[in-house]
């Protein structure tokens, strides 16, 4: 077996500890990574740009560093990827989800994300695929085209982080950044079989210029994706942290690997199939309902629940729609002011659905914000009074399986589900709320469809309340592991 192949479903936490022990090499670990990327990616489209030569460089410095017996990062020499949305590093370009206009643009700059985790020794291989702005469950785009889903490569991964997520399942790297401000780092989670986290707000700094206010509204998250829990809390520990550039970032620490280790014995769980609200294929309820009984199984108590969210799913979409909207109206008019005119000479650069809700958002009134941050306000009283009765919260991730890719660079959701209308950017993913209110969330693997399929489980928890969704999470894969549902993308013929 090739060194590529062998070290390919290797965890984080294992890589890191072969290469402080010398049985591999920073070198040895980053050129099999290439190897499967160069192999494998062609037919995924997970990298949408390689940045190899930076890579073998740090590669060889992460070595020396071994060598002269140096203070190691908890991810020495461990191979990531970064998503190519609003997440910079020096000399690469940067997209935004595959405009056109950008494809040679540098933002000469660190995101916090890439400063933190190459500050931990990790050894970032590249960028990877998202749609435009980031303003859709699915990943796809004009300039770079669809993402392909490692369990069935007519199918999608998710979106936004859906290269991120494509990547990790299949095995070009062990975990790879995500954002998510509707369920972006959730949603290819649950399609792509892999297991994604999104820190409470806050915990995960994220610097964001020229306006630093930008990303509450509605709560947008740094996060990672990921094949084992025990990964998440890896990342998480070199992620977390106060940084006084994020007026938002949290200066408290959570030991993120105890909570992997702890038991959920008389934990209280509200299960809802649906949040009241949202139709939910029979596919997916079938394994999400029978996931549900591994946190019995390891010790705590499952109650269905009704959440008490009394708006209609086709609203509570629109609400999110229109509150997403200005963080992308000013990065838009950032580009205007440096003389990028991207809504004028570069309007066709971007689908006809994004379009439409940019017009809405230069139209939008201030008694309309209002109106839906009262909106949104309900909603987090729902689930907070949910929360406040029980330690956590899990739903379906998704409403449905993975949708074919579209052969225009324009692949959406489904437009209805179980008969019922839903918008095809957001409104079959039961993801958007919980960035409403902020809480942490996870989506794990559930298992498969009839249909070969990955289905996802969303875990929700209190504010701040991280240790317990990891702990959670945890004891679901320990119940129920999924590690051998990386056997299908690894025998998938390239």
């Amino acid at each position: 077996m090739a060194l590529s192949d062998e070290l390919a479903y290797l965890p984080a936490t294992e890589l890191a500890a072969r290469v402080r022990r010398r049985d591999l090499s920073p070198v040895e670990v980053t050129d099999a990574f290439i190897q499967r990327i160069e192999r494998r990616n062609p037919s995924l489209n997970a990298f949408v740009y390689l940045a190899f030569d930076d890579a073998r460089r740090r590669a060889k410095d992460a070595e020396q560093a071994v060598l002269r017996g140096e203070e190691l990062g908890p991810l020495h020499g461990v191979p990531t990827a970064m998503k190519d949305l609003f997440d910079f590093h020096p000399g690469w370009p940067s997209t935004l989800g595959g405009i056109r206009a950008l494809k040679g643009h540098v933002i000469d700059a660190y995101c916090a994300w890439a400063e933190r985790i190459e500050r931990a020794g990790a050894i970032i291989l590249g960028k990877t695929n998202s749609p435009i702005m980031g303003f859709r469950g699915t990943t796809d785009n004009y300039l770079f085209g669809p993402t392909r889903n490692p369990f069935n490569l007519a199918k999608n991964p998710g979106g936004s982080s859906g290269g991120s997520a494509a990547a990790v399942a299949d095995g070009l790297v062990p975990f790879a950044e995500g954002t998510d401000g509707g369920g972006s780092i959730r949603i290819p989670a649950a399609w792509s079989g892999v297991y994604g986290y999104k820190a409470s707000f806050g915990r995960v700094p994220a610097v964001a210029r020229p306006n630093a206010f930008s990303l509450d509204t509605p709560f947008i998250f740094e996060g990672v994706l990921t094949r084992t829990v025990e990964d998440a809390a890896l990342v998480l520990s070199a992620l977390a942290g106060y940084d006084p550039r994020d007026p938002f970032s949290l200066d408290e620490t959570v030991d993120f690997a105890g909570a992997v280790r702890r038991s959920i014995r008389g934990m209280k769980i509200a299960y809802s199939p649906d949040l009241d609200v949202f139709p939910v294929d029979r596919r997916v309820r079938k394994v999400v309902d029978e996931a549900v009984r591994a946190f019995e199984e390891a010790g705590a108590r499952v109650e269905p629940v009704r959440v008490g969210i009394r708006h209609h799913q086709r609203e509570l979409s629109d609400v999110w729609c229109r509150l997403i909207m200005p963080i992308n109206i000013g990065a838009l008019e950032s580009f205007r002011r440096q003389g990028i005119d991207l809504l004028g000479e570069h309007r066709e650069d971007f689908p006809p659905e994004y379009l439409e809700w940019v017009d809405r958002g230069y139209r939008m009134t201030m008694l309309e914000f209002i109106r839906d941050q009262e909106i949104r306000t309900e909603v987090y009283d729902a689930i907070q009074g949910v929360l406040n009765r029980y330690d956590l919260l899990v739903t379906p991730t998704l409403a449905t399986v993975a949708v074919d890719n579209a052969t225009d660079g324009n692949t959406v959701g489904p437009r209805e589900v179980e008969g019922e209308a839903v918008d095809p950017l957001i409104g079959w993913c039961l993801t958007y709320v919980v960035n409403f209110t902020g809480h942490p969330a996870a989506s794990a693997p559930a298992g498969l469809s009839d249909d070969g399929l990955p289905v996802g489980l969303q875990i929700i928890g209190r504010r701040y309340a991280d240790a317990d969704v990891l702990a959670a999470s945890a004891a679901l894969e320990r119940v129920r592991p999924w590690k051998d549902l990386y056997r299908i993308p690894a025998a998938r013929p390239v």
